[in-house]
């Protein structure tokens, strides 16, 4: 498309404060936002490694704070309810949300479920949400999902095995405080998990066909932090400036994606996280490369660009060529961060390729993937997948 010809709009709801110990200005971010009543929402591991207590030892003077610390992987309505009482009980005017993807979405929800009725699940889809969110401050404890800055929250349906997103300028976080410090505990595992998350973020959105300049710049940019410092950061976890750029760069790759959308390899994640619990990173970062292959006719040109941001040598090859060793490049991140091969030890079989596939192919993701998939097309990724 000639770009001289599309008319774009860019829009961050979300301010950001970003840098080493930034979260001892937690009180005046607070004073800012007028809050007197906070409830801080995370989960039993970040509670556990004493992270939690690093955000609420800056609240005892002068804030009156409760806290709810039973979110679990991928939250559920129902918990959602739970800590919706309890804000509302508490008589929460601001909600801090501190920890990976499933706390700081648990936050956002709840953030909205204060000033709305009903249930979560009415609320499904984009710009559904009718009231402002009281304020919520995001501070993540991983480098991967970016839900500091997003305007999506994830909640799972375990009853009824499926997941939703809920959408709009009303669920993006008021501020995102991002310490890289908070993140040095996390352990290899997780960080390689969460850092090809964040790449998952960044790379869908630079090739698919929603991308436009600014969120080009802002996945370049992610993708040239990931390169040079995922691995130091999962092997070497007491690294600050791996940490640094790890956390810079899923919150960056999240800025791009906000207004692109992603593509096959989210809209995937969602069946498979939703009935057999892969968790979101490891299912991005076995499925990115099949989908990569997938999609190399429909962009070439960008991914010959990620080939090179990667360290690939594509002088002298075909635009092809070239293009197909961007592939290469991640399959050789995923192996040197210890991704697990296949979804197969997480109970994906064969049969069960037609149930994800058609969970998928209804995903807007699917909308501006560079390449139109067919549910058969789908099936295939996963199979490779397997």
């Amino acid at each position: 498309m000639n770009l001289l010809n599309r008319v774009f709009n860019y829009e961050l709801p979300t301010e950001i404060v970003f840098g080493v110990d930034s979260i001892q200005h937690l009180p005046q971010i607070i004073g800012r936002l007028n809050g007197s009543r906070v409830l801080v929402i995370s989960d039993p591991g970040v509670k556990d490694a004493g992270i939690l207590n690093k955000v609420t030892v800056q609240l005892e003077d002068g804030v009156t704070f409760d806290t709810f610390w039973d979110i679990e992987r991928e939250p559920d309505v129902k918990t959602i309810w739970k800590a919706t009482a309890k804000a509302k009980e508490f008589g929460a005017d601001l909600i801090i949300g501190v920890g990976g993807g499933s706390a700081l979405d648990a936050a956002k929800a709840v953030a909205v479920m204060v000033e709305n009725e009903g249930d979560i699940s009415n609320y499904a889809g984009l710009n559904k949400v009718p009231n402002p969110s009281v304020p919520t401050i995001c501070i993540p404890t991983t480098s991967g999902t970016g839900s500091e800055v997003t305007i999506w929250t994830v909640i799972s349906d375990k009853e009824n095995n499926r997941k939703f997103g809920i959408g709009g300028k009303t669920i993006a976080p008021t501020i995102a405080l991002c310490d890289p410090t908070l993140t040095l505990s996390l352990p290899g595992s997780m960080t390689a998990a969460t850092g090809i998350d964040a790449l998952t973020h960044a790379l869908e959105s630079f090739v698919n066909k929603a991308t436009q300049p600014i969120s080009e710049a802002l996945s370049r940019e992610s993708m040239r932090l990931i390169s040079k410092s995922l691995r130091k950061a999962v092997h070497q976890g007491d690294n600050l400036e791996a940490r640094y750029d790890m956390l810079l760069a899923s919150t960056i790759a999240a800025t791009a994606f906000n207004p692109t959308r992603l593509g096959l390899a989210h809209a995937l994640c969602m069946p498979l996280g939703a009935k057999f619990n892969v968790p979101h990173g490891i299912a991005n970062a076995i499925l990115l490369p099949q989908v990569m292959e997938f999609n190399l006719v429909g962009n070439p040109e960008k991914f010959k660009d990620i080939a090179e941001i990667f360290g690939e040598k594509t002088d002298g090859l075909s635009l092809h060529e070239a293009a197909a060793l961007a592939v290469k490049a991640i399959k050789k991140l995923n192996q040197d961060v210890g991704i697990p091969t296949g979804f197969r030890e997480f109970g994906v079989t064969e049969m069960d390729l037609g149930y994800i596939a058609e969970g998928a192919i209804g995903s807007d993701n699917v909308l501006v993937n560079p390449r139109k998939p067919s549910l058969a097309d789908l099936k295939e990724i996963v199979r490779k997948s397997l």
